[in-house]
């Protein structure tokens, strides 16, 4: 299982947010690569970074930060935020993130997601945010009718490389990871499945690793690596075995 530390980024800084909330927003770090670099320094093997100005805007707004921490690191990076058309997606890739994250496409024009999935075998994730167990789009500002399971149904012959599940509700707030909601869609789909919103202690990760999912590809972790709640290198070392 894989540990995804994660970058949020808001004007240019990292950030975490609590349930998704743009107001609420606190800044741990105003140097993306250098954060890039500390944890590729711990040992993470892949980093997970979200352009959340963009999440809202609808296009991509924190270019050239992302831009500095793929510069500053060798690690592979999955991208979300804004990123809502093929011309963005090659882009990306073609700038070196190695995996693109679609999340409100893959609600508003699921055709596209197919597409850019066919094209880029392996290097479209979609993104399943979960509002009360219903799908939110828009940078997490409208909910849909759609489940976590709904959404990964429809994009299980289309070559995606995971569903990012986030449980919006407990997202920031260190209250644990939704284990049961995500062991469940891992269940239910043939797509691998990320988890993540609410890792807040070692403890959330093992309880990943109890349930026994081999879907479950790994874990996206934000605040509790900043806050210092996580035993890092114990860490890896359990997820490395699972």
């Amino acid at each position: 299982m894989i540990i995804f530390p994660a970058i949020d980024l808001k004007d240019g800084a990292c950030v975490r947010l609590k349930k998704g909330e743009m107001a609420d927003a606190t800044i741990f770090n105003t140097d993306p690569a250098a954060q890039a670099r500390d944890f590729a320094a711990q040992g993470f093997e892949w980093l997970h970074c979200v352009d959340l100005n963009g999440a809202f805007a609808g296009r991509s707004a924190n270019g050239e930060a992302i831009k500095s921490i793929r510069a500053a690191i060798d690690l592979p990076i999955q991208l979300g935020g804004g990123i809502r058309d093929m011309k963005a997606v090659e882009g990306w890739l073609a700038a070196g993130i190695t995996r693109v994250i679609l999340g409100t496409a893959a609600l508003t024009h699921p055709q596209f997601v197919k597409d850019a999935a066919r094209a880029f075998p392996g290097r479209i994730v979609v993104g399943a945010d979960a509002r009360g167990g219903r799908i939110a789009t828009q940078g997490w500002a409208e909910t849909s009718d759609l489940t976590p399971v709904d959404l990964g149904k429809r994009f299980e012959d289309a070559g995606v490389a995971a569903i990012l599940f986030t449980d919006i509700d407990g997202d920031g707030l260190l209250k644990g990871v939704n284990v049961t909601a995500t062991a469940a869609l891992a269940r239910a789909l043939t797509i691998a499945v990320i988890a993540s919103g609410g890792v807040g202690a070692d403890a959330d990760i093992d309880a990943l690793i109890a349930a026994g999912e081999p879907n479950i590809e790994g874990v996206v972790v934000g605040r509790a690596l900043y806050d210092g709640r996580i035993d890092v290198a114990e860490a890896l070392r359990k997820t490395r075995k699972s």
